[in-house]
């Protein structure tokens, strides 16, 4: 699964790309500012960039040259995407190392294709995440919808095998209650965040010894180790 990260401060905009991608397939995180936006290149190792021109903080120019300037991020791929369509903006847009530049407004079928197309051209190829996760007394089988802790079948609802399979994915990344009704339930979800510890508790007790690889960190949230 791709990992794509939106920096666009126009929140509808930002709205629109992340649900789009997710029905795609990728994975999104998403930053609506500049400053924001480089914290979290450094913390998500994106593979993808969606980056906005004009942003408050620090704008999508200077983004784009201290991504391609550090030998950490060189590779990372930039698409561009502005409301400024002047042939003058994209030649300084690529010329600071941009991969591709998209002007407002957009076809969402085309930027998709975009993003297919860099990806493609990075080597970095859409994968189906891999439907078994094995571990010595745990198995997670997603063709099957089925896990098993030591040997023996566990029962989940739907959201637990989901929570489940979504952090042992992402092993050893830490997710706040705030990321995972996000990723897990849905942008729309109006759910307390407490519902995520009910569902990790439940997790848990039905995992039996398994339930180990569960870890929480007070104050801030949760992952698979």
């Amino acid at each position: 699964m791709a990992k794509l990260l939106i920096i666009e401060d126009e929140r509808d905009i930002v709205q629109a790309l992340e649900y789009n991608l997710k029905k795609e397939g990728y994975s999104v995180s998403k930053a609506y500012d500049g400053i924001q936006g480089l914290k979290l290149i450094k913390d998500l190792s994106p593979d993808l960039i969606i980056l906005d021109l004009m942003l408050p903080g620090v704008d999508g120019l200077e983004i784009c040259r201290q991504v391609k300037k550090d030998p950490k991020t060189e590779n990372l791929p930039v698409i561009m995407l502005t409301a400024k369509g002047a042939e003058a903006d994209k030649v300084v847009g690529l010329e600071v190392g941009a991969d591709d530049y998209i002007v407002k407004p957009f076809s969402m079928r085309e930027l998709i294709a975009r993003v297919r197309a860099v990806l493609k051209r990075y080597g970095k190829k859409i994968k189906e995440t891999a439907s078994l996760i094995k571990f010595p007394d745990l198995t997670i089988d997603s063709e099957k919808h089925e896990v098993k802790a030591a040997g023996k079948i566990i029962e989940l609802t739907a959201k637990e095998f989901a929570l489940l399979k979504f952090l042992a994915e992402n092993q050893g990344r830490v997710f706040s209650r705030e990321q995972l009704l996000d990723q897990v339930w849905g942008i729309e979800a109006a759910i307390e965040t407490r519902t995520v510890d009910v569902h990790m508790r439940r997790l848990r007790e039905k995992l039996g010894k398994a339930g180990k690889h569960l870890i929480t960190l007070r104050g801030v949230g949760y992952k698979f180790v």
